[in-house]
């Protein structure tokens, strides 16, 4: 009996672990794992839903300005709140539309037409996207299949300490181990 009740244990104690490891792999798929754990967040537009048309007025064809955008549910411990803009399916690899770091964990949205400038809305700094401007450059894919436009938005527990100008990667480096929650928002462009 005790022999029994030992096995019994030990077959218990590996399917444990093998269900906490099971667990841990599926958060870091899915990209949400957070410092303490998964917060969810909701990040839309007035401009265009899910998964849908982004209007020319916010890409290369016409005025490029930035969307408006709104959000909810950011979690308790929020320093800062991160936006990044990118496209991964430029033909040279990801491309970077938008960087906005330092926003106020009590901002909740953005108007449409954030100036592209380096300080913006009350204490935030604009990176430096891939066109080699400050702010957001919209949408501007080659002729041919729509691309894909994903605005991501972190809440983390610090305020990164990088300058005007950073990059995506200087900012994503600046708040690893330290996203407590993440969204975003699709929306495509073609031509």
């Amino acid at each position: 009996m005790a022999k029994k009740l030992s096995t019994f244990i030990i077959q218990m104690a590996v399917f444990l672990f093998s269900l906490a490891g099971i667990c841990d792999h599926a958060l870091t798929a899915s990209g949400s794992e957070t410092k303490e754990g998964v917060a969810k967040m909701l990040i839309q537009s007035s401009a265009f839903k899910e998964g849908g048309m982004i209007p020319k007025k916010h890409t290369c064809d016409s005025e490029d300005v930035s969307p408006a955008l709104s959000w909810s549910a950011t979690p308790a411990g929020t320093m800062c709140l991160v936006l990044i803009c990118d496209d991964p399916d430029a033909p040279v690899g990801t491309w970077v539309h938008w960087v906005l770091f330092g926003l106020k964990p009590n901002v909740s949205e953005l108007p449409e037409g954030v100036p592209k400038t380096g300080d913006v809305l009350g204490g935030a700094k604009q990176g430096r996207n891939d066109f080699g401007n400050l702010g957001y450059g919209g949408p501007c894919p080659p002729p041919g299949k729509p691309h894909r436009y994903f605005f991501k938005l972190y809440a983390v527990d610090i305020e990164p300490q990088l300058k005007i100008g950073a990059t995506k990667a200087d900012v994503m480096k600046a708040i690893q181990g330290h996203i407590l929650a993440e969204a975003q928002l699709m929306g495509r462009y073609g031509r």
